[in-house]
């Protein structure tokens, strides 16, 4: 048995660390003998990276599966079992998976080193960032594999988690930006690791406008009609956290998004083309979009929401917050009809027709007093605060000293100097007295 013989599973994301390992254990012929205390480091720093812990071989093998996009493991995304000749030639694939799992890495030399590897306990939970969720997945999906009587069993769990959790970096992750290449070269939807876990109960206040924001985003992933959002109005009151509580929220239920820059709009349709055939939702978040008169970034924009021949995928969306409601500057020579402009009005009716072309807009005002007053009391109930009404505005400078608490304008932050820390951005701020 050698691993050249796969069929389905050949370009595998760590290829090389894969066939020096399979090359030690005999399932790989030719070329140099690898080092094994170099495979181990290697096998390591992977098991540090994604918090792997036990047998890092089986979490390895199984990192690998969970990865690999293919015919056959994108095929059992969307249908579970793939069926005909297709399942037949996986289940091969399955045979010399299994015999990779099954062999015992204490063999392997040099000893030592690989009977750690057999039983890694992994440092502090707390010494590095990885997500824990992507980790657990992995770790469970190593021991449903190990514990697999035969290669019919081996291929079953392997099919139900493409199914549950998907494949490849769109199955594992739920927030992705774009990283452009050379001109020519197809963009890179790259996973980002990291991402905020906010929820539409942490938003105090903006009732309406998270409740218009959620049956949009209902009726999309449900298959429904639905439309593109811009959300627009002052700073700092929710916009952004609003498109991350909608990634939070959704996520259980495949929903994903990725996240693009203005200056990266021209590959947009590159990036509607590698989404459009899978099993997710998808939502291209813009934040704090808005455009100068004389950027034209916007036309590619306008194409992709409804202007071109090709049909935006059904499984796409288009998320923007903005604080201009307009997204393009406007001037009062715009308007005018002195100017060198003969169609002036054509002008104006271009810069309107980017926003006219979000089916929803959505507005975020600054909180009245009332309101603000309405903010502050459940963000102060949340952190353990005694909330003794609101004092006087001030702008950009701190003003009183304890037991006053520096509050944003809109009641998203909290700062507490006598613990050292603050929750959310302070821009503008209210001191709010707490007992």
């Amino acid at each position: 048995m050698d691993i050249k013989d796969l069929v389905i599973y050949r370009n595998l994301e760590h290829q090389e660390l894969f066939r020096d390992i399979a090359h030690l254990m005999g399932y790989a012929q030719g070329g140099q003998e690898p080092d094994g205390a170099s495979c181990g480091g290697r096998l390591t720093e992977m098991a540090v990276k994604y918090g792997f812990e036990g047998n890092l071989w089986h979490c390895f093998l199984a990192f690998c599966l969970a990865n690999n996009e293919n015919a056959y493991t994108t095929t059992c995304e969307i249908t579970g079992a793939a069926g005909g000749s297709l399942d037949e030639l996986a289940r091969e694939d399955c045979r010399i998976f299994k015999a990779l799992f099954d062999y015992d890495i204490r063999n392997l030399e040099p000893s030592g080193l690989w009977t750690l590897m057999e039983d890694y306990k992994p440092a502090r939970k707390d010494s590095r960032v990885f997500n824990r969720r992507i980790r657990n997945r992995i770790v469970n999906l190593a021991v449903q594999l190990e514990e697999s009587a035969d290669a019919g069993e081996f291929q079953d769990h392997v099919v139900d988690f493409y199914r549950e959790f998907g494949v490849g970096k769109f199955g594992l992750n739920k927030a992705f930006r774009i990283i452009e290449k050379e001109e020519g070269q197809p963009v890179i939807i790259d996973p980002i690791i990291n991402v905020e876990h906010i929820y539409f109960k942490d938003i105090v206040g903006y009732e309406l406008q998270k409740q218009k924001l959620i049956e949009n985003t209902e009726a999309f992933v449900e298959g429904k009609e639905a439309n593109n959002v811009l959300l627009f109005g002052d700073a700092g009151t929710g916009k952004s956290s609003s498109v991350k509580a909608v990634l939070n929220e959704y996520y259980g239920r495949g929903l994903r998004i990725i996240e693009v820059y203005k200056h990266q709009f021209k590959a947009l349709s590159d990036v509607l083309e590698q989404i459009k055939d899978r099993n997710y939702k998808f939502i291209i978040y813009m934040d704090d979009l808005s455009f100068e008169d004389y950027e034209l970034e916007y036309k590619y924009l306008k194409a992709i929401l409804e202007g071109g021949l090709g049909k935006r995928p059904g499984n796409v969306l288009i998320y923007a917050t903005s604080n201009r409601r307009h997204l393009i500057r406007e001037k009062f020579s715009d308007k005018r009809e002195l100017d060198d402009e003969l169609h002036n009005n054509d002008t104006v009716q271009e810069k309107l027709s980017l926003a006219a072309r979000f089916g929803v807009t959505i507005y975020y005002g600054s909180p009245d007093k009332r309101q603000f007053e309405t903010i502050v009391k459940a963000l102060a109930d949340r952190h353990g605060l005694g909330y003794a009404g609101a004092g006087a505005f001030c702008r950009g400078q701190q003003v009183g000293t304890e037991p006053r608490r520096f509050v944003g304008k809109n009641g998203c932050a909290v700062h507490n100097p006598s613990e050292g820390k603050a929750v959310g951005s302070v821009r503008d701020f209210f001191y709010v007295n707490f007992t």
